[in-house]
């Protein structure tokens, strides 16, 4: 390395020392004379945060541009930008820490943006989030993830959260594409990461996203009547998947439906309905019913109104989900009653899971609430075994 003008200090007091720090007792210059490629490289070693080992710099760089790496780091040191540990190895000296100093400075010849404006940026993003997560368990869990990134990962989830939530304000709906468009202005931005994150922690249903037009899976021995034709559902032997376009032009119907089952898992959906009796509706409950799900449900039990009958998993989200479809039908005057979600369903289940601290929260707040009968008692139940179960098992 040149040792033109550089100070040394050495880190530990024996005879023969085996550290030392070296650095330029000089004002950093300017960097616009520097190389495209040492610009490059400087920017994605101060994204680590300015105080790095030598060997984590040099990864960085990678194998091919590791003789680039080491005259930026020469330069570097020379000219005041960098402060070098070494440490002696086989009769030589080597750096094994690297300090880079005016980081200010250093990011603004760079162009990159203020770590401080960073953090205000970050602070603010969060406050925003905060106020709209007041009683929201899913957003607190959200935040609690975000404040564990670094600070840049965190600002760019935190933003496609902020959209999210408008997203649902403003009440769209709309494909996968649909939103990566409203949130970053073009249909493939998001990235697959991203995607697996915000599903991770959002019901994307819920918020009216999907991968694809969403459908209604449906089971009855009925004719639907349209203005562009008939739609013979009792022509199909397991079900069929209505879009939402297909459910609103329904005009009236032929046909006879004494109840409607709803099933939420997918599996025990298809087994009802290949099992149902002559005279029974089965449409499938897509978790907690988004709100495009549970306008076309309502026009269709406008169009062939009959009591309902809701099967969801025994555990707190399914006695929540439950709750959402049975004011569905109460709201426009029909009975609905939770099905297949007993204590005894809970007790006979053959593989049961402990309660999660989420399931807690949750089941905490449910008792708070004047749940119908069998639902109360298999939330009583569930507080007292701490279990929950699915209803494959049994359904």
């Amino acid at each position: 390395m040149t040792s033109n003008a550089l100070k040394i200090e050495y880190l530990d007091k024996l005879r023969l020392p085996k550290k030392r720090r070296r650095y330029a007792d000089v004002a950093p210059v300017s960097l616009a004379t520097i190389p495209t490629e040492w610009r490059e490289l400087l920017a994605q070693w101060l994204r680590l945060g300015g105080n790095s080992r030598w060997e984590t710099l040099l990864k960085k760089a990678g194998l091919a541009k590791k003789i680039s790496a080491e005259t930026l780091l020469d330069w570097l040191l020379s000219n005041g930008w960098a402060v070098v540990d070494e440490e002696r190895k086989h009769g030589d000296w080597w750096p094994y820490r690297v300090e880079l100093r005016a980081l200010k400075a250093l990011r603004n010849q760079l162009g990159l943006p203020d770590m401080d404006d960073i953090a205000t940026q970050w602070q603010s993003l969060r406050a925003e989030l905060q106020v709209n997560a007041e009683g929201n368990v899913s957003l607190l869990a959200t935040l609690s993830a975000l404040d564990a990134m670094p600070i840049s990962r965190a600002i760019s989830r935190a933003t496609l959260v902020r959209s999210l939530l408008a997203w649902g304000t403003d009440k769209r709906v709309g494909t996968y594409r649909d939103f990566s468009l409203f949130a970053r202005a073009a249909t493939k931005e998001l990235s697959q990461a991203e995607w697996v994150w915000l599903d991770a922690h959002f019901d994307l249903a819920e918020f009216n996203i999907e991968q694809h037009t969403p459908l209604l899976c449906i089971s009855a021995n009925i004719i639907l009547r349209t203005h562009l034709g008939e739609i013979h559902l009792s022509a199909m032997p397991d079900f069929a998947a209505l879009t939402p376009a297909t459910v609103r032009s329904i005009q009236s119907a032929e046909g006879e439906i004494s109840a409607w089952i709803l099933v939420e898992n997918r599996t025990s959906f298809e087994r009802v309905a290949r099992n149902k009796q002559a005279h029974e509706g089965v449409i499938w409950l897509p978790g907690y019913p988004p709100s495009w799900w549970k306008e076309v449900v309502a026009h269709l039990i406008k169009v062939l109104p009959a009591p309902a009958k809701i099967a969801c998993d025994p555990d707190p989200a399914g006695i929540a989900i439950a709750l959402s479809a049975i004011a569905l039908w109460r709201a426009v005057g029909q009975v609905a009653v939770a099905w297949k979600m007993g204590e005894e369903e809970l007790k006979n289940l053959a593989n049961k899971k402990s309660l999660s601290d989420f399931d807690q929260q949750q089941l905490a707040g449910l008792l708070k609430q004047d749940l119908p009968v069998e639902l109360k008692t298999l939330a009583d139940y569930m507080l007292i075994s701490q279990q929950k179960g699915e209803q494959e098992g049994y359904l």
